[in-house]
């Protein structure tokens, strides 16, 4: 079961929470934005995130989903 604060603090995630996650899974991205936008038809919660690129931004989605089994969060980009 997911709780009420998981969901909360999954739904609140700012670009450096999200930056942290997608390092651990070896992403290497310097996020200067994020925009929590809902759940996907799987589960996942779903960000717009806005990321530094030479010369400018550029931005991509975000999907994050729960494994309550280990209590821990994965990240994902698209």
């Amino acid at each position: 079961m997911i709780t009420a604060d998981k969901v909360k603090m999954l739904t609140e995630m700012g670009p450096k929470g999200l930056q942290t996650l997608l390092g651990k899974a070896g992403k290497d991205y310097n996020l200067t934005g994020a925009k929590f936008l809902g759940l996907t038809n799987a589960g996942e919660f779903c960000y717009h995130v806005v990321h530094a690129v030479k010369g400018g931004t550029d931005s991509t989605k975000v999907f994050l989903s729960y494994d309550p089994t280990e209590a821990r969060v994965i990240a994902s980009i698209s």
